[in-house]
């Protein structure tokens, strides 16, 4: 089976792909030939052919110039697993080999070349930038990295650390030569062997690093931090699976429905299942009847009821994106999802029954982390709503900096619910005086009496002038350099941000309805046309590739996570089939979560030096696009971003990789030593992918 890939950046050429007993449409960026036992078939191109190529060459930029440089000495395509003696053969007839795409591929791979050729250069200056600033930023409380004037441009190819480069500036004019960085050795060591055990934490096979307590302490029976932390080597072992065993999960929608009840099972959530209407064990599955949730008179007429009492909320209209805190039951995101609302729940430290679990398991999106002191890694202003139904925070203590960070977070003009069973007029008090003080607009408080639950619908101001008119500064404005998007090991504070009042600025209008949000990019978005080219770049790739030349049986993917997301491409090029994304914005890479949202997708702030904030086999797929070799000169153990992938994939989840063949070498390695199957590599110049299939193996 064949699947096309471009790698690097080249300059145009032709190419031809083969598949497995028929051809198979090329692939926009992936523009050569990827077969699945390391062969291909080459074509001597002629010299009129080799004359219109260097001529092509010639009109790239210099910096283009220079990368072709470094490329040139192979054109030959080389499996990344392929044998010594395969290679030599290779290296005789590497000149000048190149195979010709049909016309139709042909024009999807050029318009892909615009996407990364024209901005290599704008991402190598913020890359620069970054390098520069990490190690100052580890020492600052490890915030997140202000990128200023292209920290939304897209990226693809990784740039070379130990370049030194004269750079011409086309905007100003400006000639600017970069400091010469320390050479590097390689990421992994490529004598070492790899040997495995399986964890031993308390949490055994629902262990999450950095968030679960490894073992007791002293009398006190605490199973998680209050705040994030992380042990202080990173986990070098394998989470076991289930004790009764690990099931293939019920694939989408069936999952909607019913789950595997071995697949999270645990003895608190055995005891909290017999006093649910929601979820009911029928045997070996976990039942979830439709319309059941912990509310009365079901979660249908609960929705209404909102829309009722607020009929500006219009579900799947112009609410799209919803933050649930603390994850009770599932059927609020589940009722949502059905009205094309994504729904992001958010599994708070205190959740011991692992709802949140049982979430992921069905389909729906999750992430686990505490809400203490510090700031939810989101950026400010995206959620078109949150919804706080019995997740019992206390909003009025620590001088309201729970409430503050919802309305960080919160869109001008979006909608906080709140509701509760039983209403204490003792937080009652304090609660209104807080809303007040940050201007929150109560649109609406009234008692269902079918389901007897309070309801207070409230609403963020959408500018700054209510501010101005408040008797009392308090709590302040946040100072001007205070920025509101930085999140990563920061502390809550308690000011107000002002909202944003400049067409330039994000945040000034409400997305478009969804799914013509998806494609619509709002003036604060600059290079709209590349923005556009990355969707395309990703849609031809997906289409003519991932969906049918390297063996995944999408029917049974559902949870998708891309582990370093730039503009969201990969996940709109997903949108079309039955599964959503988790787009992870790496804290030391340019800043483009904001854009992901605005795309009506959903995403989170991560450093991959550190394990993620999710449970064990929670997705069935993992998208990692030049992650490793943006972490050279980052992570201590590097190995353990594998070991991070192997926890978080279910078994027979798949891995795809796109990166550098000397890191693929030895990824491929590490993950042979976890018994995984390696369904297929591939490299051509520097650059390759590598797709791999977690097995039910533990040690």
């Amino acid at each position: 089976m064949a699947i096309a890939a471009r790698f690097g950046r080249q300059a145009k050429r032709s190419y031809q792909s083969y598949g497995f007993c028929a051809k198979m449409t090329a692939v926009a960026i992936l523009a050569e030939p990827v077969l699945a036992n390391g062969k291909i078939n080459k074509k001597e191109p002629g010299k009129d052919q080799v004359r219109k190529e260097e001529k092509n060459a010639k009109s790239q930029s210099d910096l283009d110039v220079k990368d072709e440089k470094k490329v040139e000495g192979s054109l030959t395509p080389v499996s990344v697993n392929q044998h010594k003696n395969e290679k030599k053969e290779a290296n005789e007839n590497r000149e000048g080999e190149n195979v010709k795409l049909p016309k139709k591929a042909d024009k999807e791979k050029n318009q892909g070349s615009e996407v990364s050729e024209g901005e290599e250069l704008q991402e190598e200056k913020g890359e620069a930038r970054e390098d520069n600033n990490e190690e100052a930023q580890d020492r600052e409380g490890k915030a997140n990295e202000e990128v200023d004037g292209d920290g939304d441009l897209i990226g693809g190819v990784d740039v070379d650390q130990e370049a030194m480069e004269k750079v011409n500036d086309e905007n100003d004019g400006l000639k600017t030569t970069r400091k010469k960085k320390k050479i590097l050795g390689p990421l992994f060591d490529s004598k070492a062997h790899y040997t495995w055990k399986l964890c031993s934490a308390r949490s055994k096979h629902n262990y999450i690093p950095c968030i679960d307590i490894e073992s007791a302490t002293g009398r006190l029976q605490v199973y998680r931090h209050h705040e994030r932390s992380c042990p202080r080597t990173r986990l070098m072992c394998l989470v076991p699976l289930p004790h009764e065993g690990y099931g293939t999960p019920i694939s989408w929608p069936e999952s909607k429905l019913k789950i595997l009840y071995k697949n999270v099972a645990h003895p608190k959530l055995a005891a909290f299942i017999k006093s649910q209407r929601w979820v009911v064990q029928s045997g070996e599955y976990l039942t979830f009847p439709q319309n059941q949730s912990e509310i009365k008179s079901g979660i249908m007429h609960y929705l209404e009821f909102i829309e009722e009492m607020v009929p500006d909320v219009e579900w799947g209209k112009n609410i799209h994106i919803v933050l649930d805190l603390g994850c009770t039951d599932s059927s609020f995101g589940a009722s949502l999802l059905d009205r094309d609302v994504l729904t992001l729940t958010l599994g708070l430290k205190d959740d011991l029954v692992d709802l949140a679990q049982v979430a992921l398991e069905r389909g729906f999106p999750a992430v686990i982390s505490p809400f203490g002191m510090r700031r939810l890694p989101f950026p400010s202003g995206v959620f078109d709503a949150i919804h706080c139904g019995e997740c019992h925070i206390p909003w009025h203590s620590n001088g309201g900096k729970h409430l503050l960070e919802m309305n960080r977070i919160l869109r001008p003009g979006g909608y906080f619910i709140l509701s509760s069973k039983h209403d204490s007029i003792e937080d009652a008090e304090p609660m209104s005086k807080l809303t007040a003080s940050i201007c929150w607009n109560i649109l609406a408080h009234k008692n269902d009496e079918d389901s007897d639950i309070g309801v207070k619908i409230y609403q963020k101001p959408d500018s700054n002038y209510i501010y101005e008119l408040r008797r009392k500064k308090v709590p302040p404005l946040c100072k001007e350099n205070e920025n509101p998007d930085a999140t990563w090991y920061v502390p809550m504070t308690t000011c107000l941000h002002t909202i944003p009042s400049a067409i330039e600025q994000r945040g000034t209008e409400w997305p478009e309805e969804w799914p013509k949000r998806l494609q619509t990019f709002p003036d604060w978005m600059n290079n709209k046309e590349k923005l556009i080219a990355d969707t395309e770049h990703w849609q031809s790739i997906i289409d003519n590739s991932y969906l049918t030349g390297i063996g995944i049986d999408w029917s049974k993917i559902r949870n998708v996570m891309d582990m370093k997301a730039i503009n969201g491409g990969f996940a709109a090029a997903l949108s079309r089939q039955k599964v959503w994304v988790m787009n992870v914005v790496p804290v030391h890479a340019p800043d483009t979560l904001p854009i992901i949202f605005e795309r009506g997708l959903v995403g989170i702030y991560h450093d991959w030096c550190e394990s993620f904030g999710t449970y064990p086999r929670s997705y069935d797929l993992l998208h990692a696009d030049h992650l490793f070799s943006r972490l050279k000169n980052r992570c201590k153990q590097p190995v353990a971003i594998a070991v991070e992938m192997d926890r978080v994939l279910r078994p027979g989840g798949w891995a795809i990789l796109r990166d550098k063949v000397e890191i693929l070498d030895p990824l491929e390695r590490i993950f042979r030593s976890m018994n995984w199957e390696i369904r297929l590599t591939y490299a051509q110049d520097k650059e390759g992918i590598l797709c791999a299939q977690k097995t039910m193996w533990r040690p």
